[in-house]
């Protein structure tokens, strides 16, 4: 399986590595989630851009195993963008674990308050 953002991407889209036609546009979408996943704390300060098929999980992941859904989170909300699905119950099925999702890494991105103790 690729590390590469973009080609694992495209093979979750059903669409060949080796095709380059809707880079840009996959790029593009890849991009606009990235700034969603910096709102939800997760990934680099000062947020990730990927340029190509070079940018792999592990530059914006690190090695943070509990970060996975991160990949699934990426596929989701561009396939909302670029291929919609044709139902309603699939758009409200793939919305729901999108919300779901970004919900898991917020939590777990954000750090637990601490609490003094009192005697």
């Amino acid at each position: 399986m690729t590390d590469s953002i973009l080609n694992s991407t495209k093979i979750n889209l059903g669409i060949n590595e080796e095709d380059d036609s809707f880079d840009l546009e996959i790029m593009t979408h890849i991009n606009s989630v990235m700034l969603t996943l910096d709102q939800l704390g997760v990934g680099p300060v000062g947020g990730f851009l990927i340029e190509d098929d070079e940018a792999e999980w592990w530059d914006l992941l690190g090695d943070d195993p509990r970060l996975n859904a991160v990949k699934t989170l990426v596929w989701a909300k561009v396939k909302m963008l670029f291929d919609v699905p044709g139902t309603s119950f699939h758009i409200s099925a793939l919305q729901d674990q999108i919300r779901e999702m970004e919900y898991r890494l917020m939590v777990h991105a954000t750090p637990a308050p601490v609490f003094p103790i009192r005697n």
